[in-house]
């Protein structure tokens, strides 16, 4: 049998898994469409299903159990991190509370996202703009990425940044989403005080979700749920390991406007519009690339 006689074994690289998609349709033989969901970057929104498929007021009275078991410290959390999420906690409907501002945060997006591709005196939608960050997809397989609607250049060349601003940025400016920037997938640094100003008005003038003074960010509602499901074990006796009682908590956290960097259990002390965060495994390389210093 004749072979190649071409002995080429580049090393390439390697996307991470998209798991199962919808297959859409195919423009030709070679090019096929399939469905793929975004997870945009940089924002979090409170969640309108969690854990799983399971709806968030589920949890309303395991929360006010953990509110219960803080206040009598059986939590493995650290005092003033107890302190600010106890009375978010004790009101015995944070989870109702976090799927109601998840449901108002999906209505508000889907109006957001019809009238920003409107284009003038036409019915005809736009298109959007994708822009992936430096991790393509997540272990969900979704897309990871900035969303905006693509404007023509001579529409770009008259308006300003926050005119042409993507949906996460729009989404936290209206304060249905928390800024959530994740360490290496940062934005731009213009784009970074743009999502740090519209985070501050929105935080600070109490729009969208910080209009309630119990609302829980949508990363602060998980790791709640996980604190729960520790403490749950410890409760009955089960013995831990340090790593798994704080395992409802990993990601250290950045004030970006000082480049103090905080332990997990510390992220509360940075103001929620100046936080970046970073995965354990990603600290020593931001650390060297964003000249950070240990807070205090």
């Amino acid at each position: 049998m004749t072979q190649s006689a071409l002995f080429w074994n580049p090393n390439g690289f390697e996307l991470d898994a998209l798991g199962s998609k919808k297959y859409l349709r195919a423009t030709d033989g070679d090019t096929p469409y399939i469905s793929v969901s975004i997870r945009m970057l940089s924002i979090d929104t409170p969640e309108v299903h969690y854990p799983g498929n399971a709806k968030p007021a589920r949890q309303d009275d395991k929360l006010k159990q953990l509110a219960d078991w803080i206040a009598q410290d059986k939590v493995p959390i650290h005092a003033d991190l107890a302190q600010h999420l106890h009375a978010r906690l004790d009101t015995g409907s944070a989870g109702s509370l976090q799927g109601t501002q998840g449901e108002q945060a999906s209505d508000y997006f889907k109006q957001l996202v019809d009238v920003r591709l409107s284009r003038p005196n036409s019915n005809r939608k736009r298109t959007t703009y994708i822009h992936v960050g430096d991790q393509a997809f997540d272990q969900y397989g979704r897309l990871l990425a900035y969303m905006a609607p693509n404007y023509s250049r001579t529409e770009r060349d008259t308006m300003s940044r926050l005119d042409k601003a993507t949906f996460n940025l729009l989404m936290i400016k209206s304060g249905w989403a928390a800024s959530f920037p994740i360490f290496p997938s940062l934005p731009k640094h213009a784009d970074m005080n743009l999502m740090r100003e519209v985070g501050e008005a929105a935080c600070e003038n109490k729009l969208g979700a910080w209009s309630n003074p119990h609302m829980l960010t949508g990363y602060e509602f998980r790791m709640c749920v996980r604190l729960y499901d520790i403490s749950s074990k410890l409760q009955q006796g089960k013995k831990l390991s340090s790593n798994e009682k704080n395992a409802w908590i990993s990601r250290y956290c950045v004030d970006m406007t000082t480049r103090e960097i905080f332990y997990p259990q510390d992220y509360h002390k940075v103001k929620p519009y100046n936080r970046v965060f970073i995965w354990s495994r990603d600290v020593k390389q931001a650390v060297a690339e964003l000249n950070l210093f240990p807070a205090g």
